[in-house]
């Protein structure tokens, strides 16, 4: 079977990889311009398809890219990953069996931006990821084809989701090809089209990091646990200065006591403990000024708060 690919990032170019290397032809490869963060370049891309001797296309014009589909030899599946373009149902409609997509989030419930991240601030106990066969024009509402999930306790952070992520996707993709390869109609579940029984997720920004220490401990656990790398972090204030908290737990309650939320309690060998609006936070690496340290090298006192503003 012949494969297209098509998008950025390095979960796709390990896709690509892994896919050749379980015998599937490499039909092309179309990418555009890489995101700041992205391990892999468009530069590789080029280089990987000219490694496997295979057509190459950099756009981000959606039009350009229908018509070099349009040009090649039939392929009768594309593998997708963050193509900066919209991907339209005439394009899907090039492929025989489709466009397939990976989508971290438990579909449908999860659609849309920063999934993950929702899923750890609301509490979830569990995050899907799901690879699933697009439609044009729709977002996150194909068949599923395959699915797993990674379990998630008050202590994860969404760097150990993505390190995960970053690998079983690649491994996901390959095992939705194989399937679709022996059954054209093999799925796991068909989305609803009620969008009533779907949960969108928008974009969170930095500035969404902010703690609030009127919340309870385990509302600012999971913010912080959702804003960690490659995020910004999530964020307070002491003295004027801006703390980025990187590591922190929950403190099991050893006392009855009255505090200002953002109260420093105790100061550790190695971390302070903070109250918050219902129980206590222990913070255990920080970020000010652009240096990384234990808060007690910065925060010396119980006499001092951390505060929600400059």
């Amino acid at each position: 079977m012949k494969v297209a690919i098509l998008g950025r990032t390095e979960i796709l170019y390990d896709t690509t990889l892994l896919l050749q290397k379980m015998g599937y032809e490499i039909g092309c490869i179309i990418t555009s311009k890489e995101a700041p963060e992205y391990s892999r370049t468009s530069k590789d891309f080029e280089a990987l398809a000219n490694s496997l001797n295979c057509p190459f296309l950099h756009s981000s014009n959606i039009e350009k890219v229908q018509e070099f589909i349009e040009q090649l030899p039939a392929m009768e599946i594309c593998v997708s990953i963050n193509y900066t373009g919209v991907i339209p149902e005439s394009i899907i409609n090039l492929f025989s069996i489709g466009i397939l997509n990976a989508h971290g989030g438990d579909l449908p419930k999860y659609r849309g931006n920063a999934c993950v991240a929702w899923a750890i601030i609301n509490g979830e106990d569990k995050i899907g990821l799901c690879i699933h066969k697009m439609i044009g024009g729709e977002l996150d509402s194909g068949n599923i084809i395959e699915r797993d999930y990674y379990p998630v306790t008050i202590k994860t952070t969404i760097t150990e989701v993505f390190n995960w992520m970053n690998t079983r996707t690649v491994e996901l993709f390959v095992e939705a090809v194989k399937k679709l390869e022996k059954n054209i109609n093999y799925q796991v579940e068909i989305q609803s089209k009620d969008n009533l029984k779907a949960l969108r997720g928008y974009p969170r920004l930095p500035e969404d990091g902010q703690i609030n220490w009127s919340s309870s401990n385990i509302v600012v656990q999971r913010l912080i646990n959702a804003s960690n790398k490659p995020f910004s972090g999530a964020f307070t204030y002491f003295e004027g200065k801006k703390i980025i908290i990187w590591d922190a737990e929950i403190v099991e309650e050893y006392e009855n006591y009255l505090a200002i939320a953002g109260q420093v309690t105790k100061i550790n060998t190695d971390s302070i403990e903070v109250a918050t609006g219902e129980g206590k936070i222990r913070i255990k690496t920080i970020e000010i000024e652009g240096s990384i340290t234990n808060p007690n090298t910065v925060i010396k006192s119980i006499r001092k708060r951390l505060t929600n503003h400059q």
